[in-house]
């Protein structure tokens, strides 16, 4: 899990703490559960493909030259 630093007022700070202890979860449970619902929202636009697949960029190994290699498409399509 990554770790996410950020600023907030006073105020904030105190509703979040209190909120916290009256749910019996941590800080960080209530501000992922408040992030998951933000972004679950129907105004939210979901992101490019791109975006959305971040996570599989670099993870298949194998050739890098399909692309202008004309032998990796040797037997193609029979």
């Amino acid at each position: 899990m990554k770790t996410l630093t950020l600023k907030i007022s006073e105020l904030l700070e105190s509703k979040l703490k209190s909120f916290a202890r009256k749910k019996g979860k941590n800080r960080s449970e209530i501000v992922r559960l408040a992030l998951t619902h933000y972004f679950s929202s129907d105004d939210i636009e979901p992101g490019s493909f791109l975006d959305l697949s971040q996570d599989l960029i670099g993870s298949i190994e194998g050739s890098k030259d399909l692309s202008w290699n004309k032998k990796h498409l040797q037997g193609y399509g029979k």
